[in-house]
């Protein structure tokens, strides 16, 4: 029997009930809380270097990713170059293309069109990868897109609410505390797949990861994060097929 509860609401009659049980499932989830936490400090941030809220809320919608839109915010603060900016916000975002790889065969059916799909790959970030995995099981597949856009509903409201919050108080929120409310994801990240790794391959990815990031970075290689992606995911697939020969 699974561990994961079953989603409140299913199975829903229409799309429009999955996005609104995508949207109810965001606000259950720990990643609202983080959401928020981390946005608090993006919005001080953004605050700290000019920028008005109205820039903040389309520049989550748009970007949807924090980690790039605190590159976004102190490369535009600083002077840096439009195409500058645009190149290191895109390689931040390069990430999520295994996120979306590894969902879209899991939540699309044969009625799927590509426009259908589009919205799905923009709101893939994190932690709609990590709660779509978990709850997309539970589904009926021809709701599972509209369910994960009411994910990425939900959690881009979180996001713009702790922006907000952030944003009007950051003249009294401390940079210190600021600064450590933008840990709250990568955190939130580390102990939710380390919760739901169940396949070998995965745990091997996950500690070669830990291994070889902080050892690319120590080394100032380029692109320090991609590297370790395609090296511990590569080991990780070879240990795997390794194993599953061995076991055959």
């Amino acid at each position: 029997m699974s561990e994961t509860p079953p989603v409140s609401g299913a199975p829903f009659t229409s799309d429009s009930a999955a996005v609104l049980g995508g949207v109810r499932a965001a606000w259950a989830s720990v990643f609202v809380y983080v959401l928020i936490g981390t946005y608090v400090g993006i919005g001080a941030l953004a605050h700290e270097f000019g920028f008005s809220f109205l820039w903040l809320v389309l520049s989550t919608a748009l970007v949807w990713a924090a980690p790039a839109q605190v590159i976004l915010i102190t490369a535009l603060g600083t002077g840096a170059s439009l195409l500058e900016v645009a190149i290191a916000v895109n390689l931040s975002a390069v990430r999520f293309l295994p996120m979306v790889m590894a969902l879209l065969p899991l939540a699309k059916d044969k009625n799927s069109r590509p426009r259908d799909l589009i919205l799905f790959s923009h709101f893939t970030t994190i932690s709609m990868w990590v709660e779509a995995m978990r709850l997309m099981p539970h589904l009926p597949r021809e709701r599972r897109v509209a369910f994960c856009n009411g994910l990425g509903i939900g959690l881009i409201s979180s996001a713009l609410l702790g922006g907000a919050i952030g944003h009007y108080l950051a003249a009294k929120l401390p940079v210190l505390f600021a600064a450590a409310l933008l840990f709250l994801t990568p955190m939130s990240f580390l102990v939710s797949v380390t919760r739901n790794s169940r396949l070998l391959i995965e745990r091997v990815a996950f500690g070669l990861g830990f291994v070889i990031g902080p050892s690319l970075a120590a080394a100032k290689v380029g692109l320090d994060l991609m590297w370790t992606g395609i090296i511990a995911g590569t080991l990780a697939y070879l240990v795997h097929r390794f194993w599953r020969a061995r076991a055959a």
